[in-house]
């Protein structure tokens, strides 16, 4: 007997885009609780980056000291790291590779999470 999970709603904070990326994973994929909670985390990690990206554009990349030197916008670095994070928690996940091909009679090991 198999049990169907109820459906879960995404995190209110995350922007409206990535909520319903968010549904869209957990609706395609066979996921576990860590799982969702990895999900999660590479929402909030693209989210910090639209956030940078918002910054960047608002006020640029650099910025004056107080030597009137031009310096790097700490956002260059919030952007940088929340997109590898994103990136890192994707592959951590393995939700870009195909499905099986072949039909199996019991679930699939973790390294596909594909239905």
């Amino acid at each position: 007997m198999t049990r169907k999970r109820p459906p879960q709603k995404p995190p209110a904070h995350l922007r409206a885009a990535t909520r319903k990326w968010w549904a869209s994973v957990i609706e395609e994929y066979e996921l576990v609780a860590h799982h969702i909670l990895l999900v999660t985390a590479a929402g909030e990690a693209w989210d910090r980056r639209e956030q940078a990206r918002e910054a960047i554009k608002k006020y640029g990349i650099t910025y004056t000291d107080r030597f009137g030197d031009p310096r790097p916008r700490p956002e260059i670095s919030i952007e940088r790291d929340s997109r590898l994070a994103f990136a890192r928690l994707i592959r951590e996940l393995n939700l870009d590779t195909d499905p099986p091909v072949q039909e199996r009679s019991r679930p699939a090991p973790l390294r596909s999470n594909r239905r």
